[in-house]
């Protein structure tokens, strides 16, 4: 399949790496070397996604998800023309660990209320008590969020 994609996509540039990733800077995808699971394939279409759609960075974390579920729906295409099939199980259980990381990082530490980012500093603040916390950068990392008046961390 890499192969085809490459066809496909000469910009691109597809490299065995660690994990599936896409990196706009260098415009390559990686992917592990064990392709042999539909899942793999899957993932590496995933990824193809977000190079087609030209995604680069997101400032917010609902727009994360955004480029997420887009991603997928551009995958789903990529897979029709390829003759595969996507499982759509296997994509909304993708999106929800984007989802329940979402969830994690938007709920108030002081009265569990779900609210939204209210600017671009990875800060939320609650619609109901009015507190404010500040979560990583990082979409990688533990879930956490620090409290804007205390700065004390909040494990979740």
């Amino acid at each position: 399949m890499i192969n085809e994609l490459k066809k496909i996509l000469p910009d691109i540039k597809f490299l065995p790496g660690e994990r599936f990733a896409w990196s706009p800077g260098e415009r390559q995808i990686t992917y592990p070397k064990d392709q042999e699971h539909d899942n793999s394939q899957w993932a590496l279409l995933h990824e193809t996604g977000h190079a087609v759609l030209g995604h680069t960075n997101y400032k917010t974390d609902l727009e994360l998800l955004k480029m997420e579920v887009a991603a997928w729906e551009k995958a789903k295409e990529l897979a029709k023309d390829l003759g595969l099939k996507i499982n759509e199980e296997h994509i909304q259980l993708c999106l929800d660990s984007y989802r329940d990381w979402l969830h994690r990082r938007s709920t108030c530490p002081s009265c569990a209320t779900s609210s939204i980012q209210n600017d671009l500093s990875n800060t939320y603040q609650c619609f109901n008590c009015h507190a404010r916390w500040q979560v990583s950068p990082s979409r990688f990392c533990r879930a956490y969020r620090t409290r804007k008046e205390s700065q004390e961390p909040v494990f979740i």
